[in-house]
């Protein structure tokens, strides 16, 4: 199945559905929205490297920012943080750039504010933008990498078929919810207390409400 333009979603919303598929609907079937610390200082860092005009040469290595990626068989659209052009190790699978000659191979690399996760949020994410790119330049990209500015660690992430797997299985998900346009039931867990949505959902009061309907029904009146 391959997936119109009108129904592509964004590729960041990824991470917020392996965090939460509750976050991720009040966000982008809800259009609800609120800052905290976190996503403010993820924002900062973020302008930092999403600088499109932005080239660096470091030896053989290239760094390119904010390229724009999709996928219609993923359904997802976006923006990558950085794409590394390393001097090509298989021809079938490198790609050419018009200032510069030769042959080269993509290296995504997403930049995270904190540190590595005990779950599989930022690789996913890696994984969708690394799926785009095959698409749209028709090659195989086996690894990539996620950088954390808590660390100063750059972590390798091979690009295997279970991550693959998860990320086809997650876009399917996310589809699904937004053509039902059902956000699922809150369910109060240990990463509430990081969430910056969490005085909105308030899984206490709302329990299996979506909040456009408990405004509705209790504060525009």
């Amino acid at each position: 199945m391959l997936y119109s333009e009108d129904d592509m979603l964004m590729l960041s919303g990824i991470q917020h559905y392996m965090f939460c598929p509750r976050q991720w609907a009040l966000i982008h079937i809800e259009q609800q929205w609120q800052e905290n610390r976190l996503t403010i200082e993820g924002n900062i860092l973020h302008e930092r490297v999403n600088d499109p005009t932005y080239r660096q040469k470091n030896g053989e290595t290239i760094t390119l920012r904010s390229i724009s990626v999709a996928s219609k068989t993923l359904g997802l659209y976006g923006i990558t943080d950085a794409v590394e052009l390393h001097p090509f190790v298989d021809k079938k699978n490198s790609i050419t750039h018009k200032r510069y000659p030769g042959l080269w191979s993509p290296f995504p690399v997403e930049y995270k504010r904190g540190k590595p996760k005990v779950d599989e949020r930022d690789k996913v994410q890696l994984a969708a933008q690394v799926m785009c790119l095959e698409e749209m330049k028709d090659i195989i990209i086996p690894e990539a990498a996620l950088f954390y500015f808590e660390t100063r660690q750059k972590v390798v992430v091979e690009i295997n078929e279970p991550l693959r797997d998860l990320t086809k299985k997650c876009s399917k998900e996310m589809h699904k919810l937004m053509t039902l346009g059902k956000t699922p039931p809150a369910v109060k867990t240990k990463s509430c207390r990081n969430c910056s949505l969490k005085d909105i959902c308030n899984p206490d009061m709302f329990e299996r409400q979506q909040v456009g309907q408990y405004l509705k029904n209790n504060l525009l009146k």
